[in-house]
């Protein structure tokens, strides 16, 4: 039924009409680009029946929904009540009150509030309410933030920080990141493809493949955003995902084209067996990463289900280009794929590299198995250690770039005032706020809530005319976001509220930043074990059905848990423990970010069967037609290894470019998934994989008398009939591979 859709007829169509298809792609890249500047952020985190999303609703049902404020920050040399820090704060209250977009702006010398005046006295406040609702305050806040730009003077030092500053601040410093990454991966990349291929233009193909899939995920990922709320991370992730798979799928079947014209093989019968086998590979591994990624939208988080969108839209981008644009390309290009070459790269063959590093180390581990698996484990156990000690949080003002002036701005209210003005705990009531029975319930709370060391201030009880809503706030010290204020929201749902309405008809609820955080973590924590479960079944039944063997998935299954436990914890050991956090330049935090273990194992899971596929295909293919389990192992190692290292550095340079961004969250993305993919194409794919097979030999391949249904699949597939050799154009061209492995 969907036939057309095959490797092999989707090659044959585009090769044999390469303008048509190229025509095509560039009708959808030039839309894709048009959507692209579209695209909306939400940087608002929603999860489905969440706690504090039913606080907030009943906020807006209160008060209306919630308009967008600032805190400016005055810092002065003298005292606020010297007549030049008055003249001062004067003339910029009412440059701010002028300024468009701005609602209200108030002082200490309107107000007479103390608490808008730091302890010695040389700091004050302006809350300023803004325009609008909180989703445009990025916009709004520009003339403002002008405002206080041309205020700034020798004598004074004014910074805000707010709903539109921040959000306007973390965008610019995303996409100054995902720049930077770009400048960083990009470049490396296309050196690591030098190498391999040995040829300038073959180097290059892949490189613009992944961008232009790139360019399409972000086109669809913009359509997507009118509708449905796309963090500015789902941008990252979309840019490292598809840097690494895009680049690693065409460099699949491109070293396979060029491998078959250096056989002779006709041009449009080359590109026909690439798509036979190589295309065939990817297709399977653009499936699997899919379903992997897939796990993350169980998750009822708006973030993390962003994320996995963008994540998934590149990958199938990637493959929908490496499935017809590459062939088309093929087509057009010829031998003239080869041009620019390094005379310098070796040829790299299964035969040729006989006595090369990889045929020596199998050589080695297969000699001694059992003592390869135990130095292997203990390793990747020791590294995961630290798992024990995590943390899970999320990234907050304290751990963002002290450049910013917004964090600048929080950093003063932190020590001289109370940070957590910034987003205040809403503790919600619903029920007869006017009975004398929730007056009593309410001054229990109050005197519960003011033995909190960490709660600074509480404000007055409002309720609505009906007397069927009352909002009480709470003044957190610290960052909302911060490991304290999550533990105090606990303890006000968990102890203080249950001790003081107990019995009552009262419906409670605790919102506000820091619930919404903790209620954020907590779901992170709850889903990651149905994440793991998801990608672990379907993983075992996709390798089951392809190897036609148990044990070949259960050793997958262990052998990714062993790359995956340790990564994760190296980032515990360098990110929340500080080891090495300064060498490689990274910000040592309180916490992991919450999403990082389920979508790192969701995007490893996926990655990491490109070349599990990749190794152990070659392997039963030659075990199948020798019966020799050692030989097998060690042909389909040395066949495949010098593409799977390939492929893995492109993945560490791309991943590595994120994680030397300024944004911490990107670095222990961008850190993990380069550590997890070096650990898998070394340490596992170099020593457990031909260890494990050597110990097992034949019991590789076992699957039960009961399971003999399942239907064959063939991952590599076969020509179809054997094709016509033609010499290739350059007689003198070398096949990939470099250093002779």
């Amino acid at each position: 039924m969907f036939s057309f859709l095959s490797p092999q007829r989707l090659a044959h169509r585009s090769a044999r009409h390469p303008w048509l298809t190229v025509g095509l792609w560039v009708v959808l890249v030039a839309a894709a680009v048009v959507s692209a500047g579209q695209l909306k952020t939400d940087e608002e985190a929603h999860i489905r029946g969440a706690e504090y999303e039913q606080a907030d609703s009943l906020l807006d049902d209160l008060n209306g929904e919630t308009p967008p404020t600032e805190t400016v920050v005055v810092q002065g040399a003298a005292d606020v009540d010297d007549p030049a820090y008055r003249l001062f704060v004067g003339q910029l209250l009412g440059r701010l009150r002028a300024t468009e977009g701005v609602v209200s702006a108030a002082s200490y010398y309107d107000a007479g509030d103390q608490s808008f005046v730091s302890d010695d006295r040389s700091t004050t406040i302006i809350p300023v309410v803004l325009d609008g609702d909180v989703k445009e305050a990025a916009t709004t806040v520009g003339p403002m933030l002008d405002a206080i730009q041309e205020a700034n003077t020798d004598g004074f030092s004014v910074t805000t920080v707010g709903d539109g500053s921040l959000d306007k601040e973390l965008t610019a410093q995303f996409e100054s990141d995902l720049q930077s990454a770009e400048i960083i991966g990009l470049p490396a990349a296309l050196i690591v493809l030098l190498f391999v291929f040995g040829a300038g233009v073959a180097a290059g193909v892949p490189v613009l493949i992944a961008l232009l899939s790139i360019a399409v995920a972000m086109g669809v990922t913009a359509v997507i955003s009118r509708f449905f709320g796309v963090n500015s991370l789902a941008v990252n992730m979309i840019t490292m995902i598809g840097l690494a798979v895009g680049i690693d799928y065409t460099l699949f079947i491109v070293e396979r084209f060029r491998e078959e014209r250096a056989r002779g093989i006709e041009k449009l019968e080359a590109i026909g067996i690439a798509s036979n086998t190589a295309s065939r590979a990817v297709l399977f591994s653009g499936i699997t990463v899919v379903i992997a990624l897939a796990g993350m939208l169980v998750v009822p988080a708006s973030t993390f289900v962003g994320m996995a969108i963008g994540a998934i839209l590149v990958v199938v981008a990637a493959v929908a280009a490496a499935l017809t644009l590459l062939p088309a390309v093929l087509s057009l290009l010829g031998d003239k794929v080869n041009f620019l070459r390094l005379p310098f790269v070796k040829a790299s063959t299964p035969e040729s590299s006989e006595n090369g590093f990889w045929a020596r180390t199998t050589r080695i581990v297969v000699a001694h198995p059992v003592v390869a698996i135990v130095a292997t484990v203990s390793v990747l156990l020791a590294a995961a250690a630290p798992v024990a000690t995590i943390k899970f949080g999320s990234s907050g003002l304290r751990d963002y770039p002290g450049s910013l002036e917004s964090v600048q701005a929080f950093r003063v209210l932190d020590t001289e005032f109370s940070a957590g003005r910034l987003g205040p705990a809403h503790i919600m009531f619903e029920g007869d706020v006017n009975s004398p029975e929730f007056q009593r319930d309410v001054d229990e709370l109050r005197q519960r809530l003011g033995s909190e060391a960490s709660v600074a201030e509480i404000r007055e009880l409002h309720a609505n005319e009906d007397g069927t809503i009352a909002n009480l706030d709470v003044i957190i010290d610290g960052d909302s976001f911060g490991p304290d204020a999550l533990a105090t929201v606990e303890r006000i749902r968990n102890e203080h509220i249950p001790a003081a309405f107990d019995g009552s008809d009262t419906d409670v609820y605790v919102g506000g930043a820091a619930a919404s955080t903790k209620d954020y973590v907590d779901t992170m924590t709850t889903y990651f074990p149905i994440v793991v479960g998801f990608v672990l079944a379907l993983s075992f039944v996709l390798l089951t059905l392809v190897f036609r063997s148990i044990v070949i998935p259960v050793k997958a299954i262990i052998m990714n848990l062993l790359s995956v436990g340790a990564a994760y914890g190296l980032i515990v050991l360098v990110f929340q423990h500080g080891v090495g956090a300064e060498l490689f330049g990274f910000q040592q935090t309180d916490s992991i970010a919450a999403f990082l273990p389920a979508f790192l194992f969701a995007v490893l899971f996926g990655l990491s069967m490109d070349y599990h596929v990749f190794l152990l295909s070659r392997v039963q293919e030659r075990f199948l037609k020798t019966g020799d389990n050692t030989e097998a192992v060690a042909y389909g190692l040395r066949s495949t290894a010098h593409i799977i290292t390939g492929a893995a550095a492109i993945m560490m340079v791309v991943f590595g470019g994120f994680a030397l961004g300024s944004m911490v969250e990107m670095q222990q993305v961008g850190f993990g998934l380069a550590v997890a993919v070096f650990i898998d194409a070394t340490i596992v794919r170099s020593v457990l994989v031909p260890a494990s097979m050597e110990v097992l030999g034949a019991r590789n391949w076992y699957l039960p008398s009961w399971l003999q249904w399942l239907p064959k699949i063939n991952v590599e597939g076969t020509p179809d009939v054997e094709p016509a050799r033609v010499p290739a154009q350059a007689p003198e061209f070398i096949p990939v591979g470099a250093g002779g492995d």
